[in-house]
C-alpha cells in the first residue's frame, strides 16, 4: 500500500486529489483560476466539501472560463446564490467575479496568470522537506507577500492562509511529506 501523506483520508475524492493533483505543477491560466476561486470557496470549510461540490461548481462558473465569469451580471450573480450545488455565500460568488476581472488584468499586463504567479518562486517549484505534517505552515512570508500583491490588485478570498494553501495546490510548493510517495515524484528538478 502506497504511504499518503497523514491528511488524506480514505474518501476517494481526497485520495485521487492527493495522487494526481495536489503539489503538481500547474501552468494552465483557466487552471490557476479555477483553483483560485475554489479555494476562496473553501475559507472556513473543509477542502473535502469543495471536492464534493467541484463537478457543479465548473458548471455552474461556466467551467471557470475567467473571460465569463467577469461578465457576470446581478441576474447570474442571483442564480448563483440559490445554486443548491455550490457554496451559497453572496460574498464568496461576488469575489469570484471581482476576482476575474482583476485575473484578467494581471493577464494582460503580464501575459499570463501563470508568469505573474510563478515569478514568486523563480518559476521552480519549492520543495520542502517536512517530516510530519504537523510541522507544514498555514502561511508564510512567501504567501504574505501573494496575499498583499493579490489584495492590491483588487482580489478578495486571497489571505495568506488562503494563499498558501492555492500554492500547494498548484505545484509552487512541495508540501508532501517525506514519507510520502508523491513527494519522491515530485521532488526532481523542473
Amino acid at each position: 500500500m502506497k504511504q499518503r501523506c497523514d491528511w488524506v483520508t480514505e474518501d476517494p475524492l481526497y485520495i485521487k486529489y492527493h495522487d494526481l493533483e495536489w503539489g503538481v505543477p500547474v501552468h494552465d491560466d483557466q487552471t490557476l483560476f479555477e483553483f483560485l476561486i475554489l479555494e476562496g470557496a473553501q475559507a472556513g470549510l473543509s477542502w473535502i466539501t469543495i471536492l464534493r461540490k467541484r463537478t457543479y461548481y465548473r458548471e455552474a462558473f461556466d467551467y471557470f472560463d475567467p473571460d465569463i465569469v467577469a461578465e457576470y451580471g446581478d441576474d447570474k450573480i442571483e442564480a448563483l446564490c440559490h445554486n443548491e450545488g455550490i457554496i451559497r455565500n453572496r460574498l464568496k460568488i461576488n469575489s469570484a467575479v471581482t476576482n476575474a476581472q482583476a485575473f484578467l488584468k494581471i493577464q494582460e499586463q503580464f501575459g499570463s496568470f501563470d508568469h505573474f504567479l510563478w515569478s514568486y518562486v523563480d518559476y521552480s517549484p519549492i520543495h520542502n522537506h517536512w517530516e510530519s505534517i504537523r510541522e507544514v505552515p498555514a502561511k508564510t512570508e512567501l504567501s504574505t507577500l501573494l496575499s498583499k500583491d493579490l489584495k492590491k490588485r483588487g482580489l478578495k478570498f486571497v489571505g495568506p492562509t488562503i494563499c498558501y494553501s492555492f500554492m500547494q495546490a498548484v505545484g509552487l510548493i512541495n508540501d508532501h511529506t517525506i514519507d510520502c510517495y508523491r513527494y519522491g515524484e515530485l521532488n526532481k528538478p523542473y
